[in-house]
């Protein structure tokens, strides 16, 4: 199975995603940005995209090493990736679900929610991240659509109870301490700071 984490930039698909992980026993979790960053990397700098996502080999390189991971892994492997554009959206996910049982969610919230959480990563309101919102908030109202969880409100253990609930998976208990729960969280946000 593919749980396929969606959102905009600094909703929390990241934190959710590994949050998932620790809760589910056998899981992977796959990251597409990588594959961009080798490219932007590799690629002359007067041919950049804006967006790595525009690389169609971006598509066709996630979508290869997705396809191999779940013809060869025995555990779920979850994904937190923002895609708003459609084509993208069936070049990848669509191609996957055509072959394996893939979840999709969205995790959606407020601009001003998404404003908070990026802040809380050390982003600015002018980072690139921020100023995709509305786009990606416009994406999730009228063309990706499903499995929506509204975030604003929720914590991340029940943002993690709903993905395994449209997943159709029973999680364990998640015998973790308090402070054991802060300190993951924390290392997965430090791990994940972009500057």
């Amino acid at each position: 199975m593919l749980i396929w984490i969606n959102g905009a930039f600094g909703a929390g698909k990241t934190h959710a995603a590994y949050e998932l992980q620790r809760r589910l026993p056998n899981s992977f979790v796959y990251d597409p940005e990588k594959a961009g960053f080798f490219l932007q990397k590799n690629i002359p700098s007067s041919i950049h995209a804006d967006d790595f996502q525009d690389y169609p080999m971006w598509r066709t390189i996630n979508l290869s090493v997705l396809e191999y991971c779940l013809q060869q892994y025995t555990g779920p492997i979850i994904v937190p990736m923002t895609i708003t554009n459609k084509q993208y959206y069936q070049e990848v996910i669509g191609a996957l679900s055509q072959k394996f049982e893939v979840k999709h969610v969205i995790l959606y919230a407020r601009k001003e929610t998404i404003l908070r959480r990026l802040a809380s990563r050390l982003e600015t309101p002018h980072s690139w991240a921020a100023k995709q919102i509305d786009r990606c908030i416009r994406a999730f109202d009228e063309d990706i659509t499903e499995n929506r969880i509204e975030t604003d409100d929720m914590n991340i253990c029940e943002v993690v109870e709903q993905i395994a609930s449209i997943a159709g998976i029973t999680l364990p208990e998640d015998d973790r301490t308090i402070l054991q729960k802060f300190v993951d969280r924390i290392l997965t946000k430090c791990r994940h700071i972009r500057l």
